[in-house]
């Protein structure tokens, strides 16, 4: 089961120049091929359909741990999207002024037509996400030398995409990403010379793990968000440190596993778009009273 918290796991800036453009690059973080819904649904089936979970606990715990962060990933990238969609077109309730005029001009429609201008489960190019990226073969060592691979091709996609859009919420959403993503093809790497003896880390960079290039992601480097695996669980997945120990193969400092979560941030509040109906609810005001009243009804406590 998952325990969903109302948090973000890091604090998102707003953006100084909100960009539908830029929303549309940022949407292959996304949903792209090696994309963070890739990532999370690869990891979620791998941990679904383990066999031996028993025999071969640490591996599985290691996935399961991985799972579970990159629900929250989905979750800042989106979130991301969001605030760079937020107010680009003309706010209003009159239709004639063609308030969304601007949205023909922009890379990905679906965010005007299909949306509150806000993210969907897509590529930068508009393409859907679809299950026929989750890999789950059944035999451990192929699917993680698949995850490898997989988080190396994810780390590409976040370098390339900062290149790209130079918004300061982008650039701060992507500067964790590397960071924590780093993370995992380092945790994958281990688990294939636990599994295998071969020394796969002597592989990396693919690409250059470093992220010295990256100011965003110094701070968090700077606060070991490299060399720190939660297991997203309280009480489960105890046994990750028989993979997850000894020092980072990059600076040398030694790796730390966390039982429980990142502590996170609030979410951003949206703001209202009038001109696209969203949320289109301008006749309702929340009376805590209301609510009061009808739960007493309902002989629901307090």
């Amino acid at each position: 089961m998952v325990l969903k918290i109302d948090r973000l796991p890091i604090e998102l800036p707003i953006p100084t120049n909100p960009s539908a453009n830029d929303a549309a690059a940022v949407q292959e973080l996304l949903g792209g091929k090696f994309g963070e819904m890739s990532t999370l649904m690869n990891y979620t089936y791998q941990s679904f359909n383990f066999r031996g979970r028993k025999k071969l606990r640490p591996f599985y715990d290691l996935i399961c741990s991985i799972a579970g962060e990159e629900y929250g990933h989905i979750e800042v990238v989106s979130y991301t999207i969001n605030l760079l969609l937020t107010g680009v077109s003309k706010r209003g309730i009159d239709p004639t002024i063609a308030p969304l005029a601007d949205g023909v001009n922009a890379r990905n429609t679906y965010h005007f037509l299909n949306s509150g201008q806000t993210a969907l489960p897509m590529d930068s190019m508009g393409k859907f996400w679809s299950g026929e990226n989750v890999f789950s073969s059944g035999n451990l060592k192929l699917d993680l030398l698949h995850n490898f691979f997989l988080e190396c091709g994810a780390r590409a996609g976040k370098m390339r995409t900062y290149e790209m859009v130079s918004d300061p919420t982008a650039r701060e959403m992507v500067g964790y990403l590397l960071v924590r993503g780093g993370l995992h093809v380092v945790a994958y790497a281990k688990a294939l010379e636990v599994l295998t003896g071969v020394e796969v880390t002597k592989l990396l960079p693919i690409p250059d793990l470093s992220n010295d290039k990256f100011p965003e992601a110094k701070k968090f480097m700077n606060n070991k968000m490299h060399l720190k695996l939660y297991t997203f669980s309280e009480d489960d997945y105890t046994q990750v440190g028989q993979i997850w120990n000894g020092n980072h193969p990059e600076d040398g400092q030694p790796l730390e596993v966390i039982q429980g979560t990142i502590p996170g941030h609030a979410p951003p509040d949206l703001e209202e778009e009038p001109q696209l109906n969203a949320p289109g609810s301008d006749d309702y005001a929340y009376d805590p009273q209301m609510f009061a009243d009808m739960a007493k009804k309902m002989g629901i406590k307090p």
